[in-house]
């Protein structure tokens, strides 16, 4: 990767990568309910399993919980920061919420140790329980003050509730209000498609998943009650890059036709989110970087998951600048800077 600017320009920030910690465990209360992940272990340490109860979620490799070995990873693929979160199937939504806020609470703690033994090489994003939102508000404030993370990691979809829904304003309120940044992931578990295979889950669901979020964001009013907030989606914004002057040219309709300064409003909105890279397609980044602002894209990767995650999400970046897709200052902002700005402007 020594062609690419950012290498130069150090340092090269991985915005979205994941962390399950050996020592987490299921809540007190609610530990027999087969539905709380937990990590196994091989006896020869070489790779692992996520659990549900006794059946394997996923199939894991040491990086997701051995921080050496994550490092190692990282220097070998030229990564000098990643920002580490939970896998989103520990974000439990479905849970109580004061067990959820117990699982949590524990998971942030350990994230936060990661973080710690990392000599700087890492970054993290909590969790909140936000089933109940006070409780999600308290942990938020923890997570800034005490925990010293970098912000917090959020479901497209609340349980039954849009990320546009009133009982989450409070939420969006404070995270605005403390600084701290959003970043939103599709959870594992029933999508916004009618097949349950990998391929179209996968593949289909979890970018209409985030679609949906992005677009609750911006037509939800949520963007418009907090313009301080700052919120990245995962995957490039999933299909809404693609999905968006359909939806505004609907909206229209819906109004009764053309509203210019609507219309310019809701372009400022789009503006204002972020998104990573991981889109596998160099090309498909010249839209999100049209429709977001490529001072807005972050190198992302979803190591330790994925086929060569650091060396594919590497490779689109460089690919993009091959094709003129991003300029030689844009890719180095991708790679580096941008994430930066998003975690403490």
């Amino acid at each position: 990767m020594s062609d690419l600017p950012a290498v130069q320009d150090r340092p090269v920030v991985d915005i979205h990568a994941h962390h399950f910690p050996a020592a987490l465990h299921p809540p007190t209360r609610g530990a027999a309910d087969p539905r709380w992940p937990y990590l196994v272990i091989d006896d020869d340490g070489r790779a692992g399993r996520i659990m549900r109860g006794s059946e394997v979620f996923r199939r894991v490799k040491p990086a997701l919980w051995d921080v050496p070995t994550r490092l190692a990873e990282l220097d070998r693929a030229g990564v000098d920061v990643q920002v580490i979160s939970p896998v989103p199937v520990t974000l439990s939504l479905w849970a109580d919420g004061k067990d959820a806020a117990e699982f949590l609470r524990h998971q942030n703690d350990l994230l936060a140790e990661a973080v710690a033994a990392s000599a700087g090489r890492l970054r993290g994003l909590g969790a909140v329980p936000l089933q109940d939102v006070d409780a999600a508000i308290s942990e938020l404030l923890r997570i800034k003050e005490e925990l010293r993370l970098d912000g917090i990691e959020i479901g497209t979809r609340i349980g039954d509730l849009e990320l546009d829904a009133p009982r989450l304003r409070p939420f969006f309120a404070a995270a605005e209000e403390a600084g701290v940044p959003l970043f939103v992931h599709p959870t594992d578990g029933p999508h916004a498609i009618r097949r349950a295979e990998p391929t179209y889950t996968f593949g289909v669901g979890m970018l209409t998943d985030t679609a949906l979020a992005a677009t609750a964001l911006v037509f939800g009013g949520v963007l418009d009650d907090f313009p301080g907030l700052r919120v990245a989606l995962a995957h490039g914004c999933g299909a809404f890059p693609w999905m968006y002057p359909r939806t505004a040219y609907g909206d229209t309709i819906v109004r009764g036709g053309p509203d210019p300064e609507r219309t310019a409003r809701l372009d400022r909105l789009v503006g204002s989110l972020w998104a990573d890279t991981l889109v596998f397609d160099p090309e498909h980044l010249r839209l999100v970087a049209e429709r977001l602002g490529a001072g807005h894209l972050m190198l992302g990767t979803d190591h330790p998951f994925l086929r060569a995650p650091l060396e594919t999400a590497l490779a689109t970046v460089s690919a993009a600048a091959d094709r003129n897709v991003l300029s030689g200052r844009q890719v180095a902002g991708v790679l580096g800077r941008n994430a930066l700005r998003f975690l403490a402007p």
